[in-house]
């Protein structure tokens, strides 16, 4: 490895380490806040309404803020700051400031009062529980407003990410569990049952504004205001909503497949829907502190290595994401599927979420581990795409791999239940991936498939090794709940770093660079 490609790979290592550092703060507090949750609602009428409202809002959230506008955003705003004056890019700040609000204003208030005929599709197989239904529905209007705030969030998060900005944005979702937490604490016990389910609502509500205002300093500090500029003839503004409409589908996917599994899951047995997202919540801690944020990360410097007409340069931080996700990634898939049950039953397993809530669950997660590294090499292919302003290939593969979910959905539930639906998800998850890469590399080239395949070997043979130390362990070692979780997670960790060192795992030398000692400053 030269010196150069050494002072790059550290340099992004230490921005990756910034977002996993945020977001490992924020997810200890989700996790916190799912407990909580799960304590006083259990897996029941209650959670299943509630988590079932939560996913129009959350959907709608992809689709015009985390998902297409992130994808969409990130590389012209990318290119405006590397091409164009500081007034310039200040103006397309406010232009999509403003057009972003009045849109979303719009869409909130459509959610509100088509409430009802949004909720009877995402949740058809509630018709049979009138009382879950409406419950559900009521749930669905007074959550829809935070769509407005988590949109305008994922905005300013794609400004900061764009500026090489990346802790505030990763560690600001932390204030919407403070706001759920602090609810269920201190002002739960004081209201009546049947309204402690709204009052978490509301709580998600006053979260999501708290997420929105956490990051206005960090924009300031960077000289940018918001300033109202109504102008949909903006050169930017127009290149934006061209890559925007298709990347609703193509960087959305898994999210979209959540809202097909919702649906399936609420023909399947009560405590369906609740045991998904629990799964689905423990499976993105990984996926979210290692595949999203080497994604998050990558995303902006490959646009910028694009806007440079340096595509050797963006070919090499392609590289180096798939092989730096791929070694946290791996090994955590092997953790998922090993230690899923105890990890669940000590997270959740209290108050009303019972054994066979935790049993449910657990077969969720097991397939959806099957999936983590699709999930992660999914968001990196498709930052790659969109760092070349392409759109049509993602689309076109999101589709094909959305409408096999769904077969495969109708085919899987019935033999596997709530696990069918998870692997369903999984196998459209590598289908996606896989398709991805291929037309990726039909596009640049070559990036070095080769050496990922050999780094991909290693860290196979670490994890299996890691595994084996993991299952023995957890089976035959650990009796104790909370030490068969953290020790066998420690002694595995253990493991597994002295494998990477043990087989000379190349991308380890950059970890083990930002953890020793500050790394050489690079040009950006």
């Amino acid at each position: 490895m030269s010196s150069e490609n050494f002072k790059k790979e550290s340099k992004v290592t230490k921005y990756i380490g910034y977002v996993l550092t945020g977001t490992m703060f924020s997810r200890i507090l989700g996790y916190l806040r799912d407990m909580l949750v799960g304590w006083l609602f259990g897996a029941g009428l209650y959670a299943d309404a509630f988590y079932a409202a939560q996913r129009i809002p959350n959907l709608f959230r992809r689709l015009l803020g985390e998902g297409s506008l992130s994808s969409s955003f990130v590389p012209v705003f990318t290119d405006y700051i590397s091409t164009k004056d500081e007034e310039e890019s200040k103006k397309l700040f406010s232009v999509v400031f403003t057009t972003l609000l009045f849109t979303l204003l719009v869409v909130t208030l459509i959610g509100i009062v088509f409430a009802p005929q949004l909720t009877r599709i995402i949740a058809y197989g509630f018709e049979k529980n009138p009382d879950k239904l409406a419950l559900t529905i009521s749930l669905t209007r007074l959550m829809f407003p935070a769509l407005l705030f988590a949109c305008i969030a994922a905005f300013l998060l794609a400004v900061l990410n764009s500026l090489k900005s990346f802790f505030i944005p990763a560690v600001s979702p932390a204030v919407l569990s403070v706001a759920e937490i602090v609810f269920i604490l201190g002002i739960a016990r004081f209201i009546l049952k049947e309204s402690q389910i709204k009052g978490l609502a509301i709580a998600v509500l006053v979260g999501g504004l708290l997420q929105f205002l956490i990051m206005m300093p960090s924009i300031k500090k960077h000289g940018f205001s918001f300033k109202p500029i109504l102008n949909f003839n903006h050169p930017g503004l127009k290149q934006i909503f061209y890559l925007m409409i298709p990347a609703m589908w193509g960087i959305s996917i898994d999210q979209v497949n959540a809202f097909i599994d919702t649906i399936f899951a609420s023909f399947l047995k009560e405590g369906s829907v609740t045991a998904l997202y629990y799964s689905n919540r423990v499976m993105q801690l990984p996926l979210a502190l290692f595949g999203i944020a080497v994604a998050s990360v990558s995303l902006p410097l490959m646009s910028a290595s694009v806007s440079k007409k340096n595509i050797d340069d963006m070919k090499d931080m392609l590289a180096f994401s798939i092989k730096i996700s791929s070694l946290a990634i791996f090994p955590s898939l092997m953790g998922l599927i090993i230690l899923g049950k105890p990890m669940i039953k000590l997270l959740f397993e209290h108050g009303r979420f019972d054994s066979n809530a935790t049993l449910i669950t657990n077969s969720a997660l097991f397939f959806y581990a099957l999936g983590l590294p699709a999930f992660g090499y999914v968001k990196i292919f498709a930052g790659g795409f969109y760092s070349l302003k392409e759109t049509r290939i993602p689309v076109k593969v999101a589709t094909l791999c959305m409408i096999t979910n769904v077969f495969l959905n109708a085919i899987l539930m019935r033999p596997l239940g709530v696990g069918g639906l998870a692997l369903a998800t999984s196998i459209s998850s590598w289908l996606n991936a896989s398709l991805l890469y291929m037309f990726l590399r039909k596009r640049i080239g070559s990036f070095g498939s080769r050496k990922i395949f050999f780094s991909l070997v290693k860290i196979t043979v670490a994890t299996l090794t890691m595994g084996l130390v993991c299952y023995i362990l957890s089976n035959y070692v650990f009796s104790s709940l909370a030490l068969n979780v953290f020790g066998t997670i420690i002694i595995s960790f253990l493991t597994y770093l002295f494998m990477t060192k043990l087989l000379k795992i190349k991308e380890m030398k950059s970890v083990m660079s930002v953890l020793k000692r500050e790394e050489p400053t690079i040009d950006e």
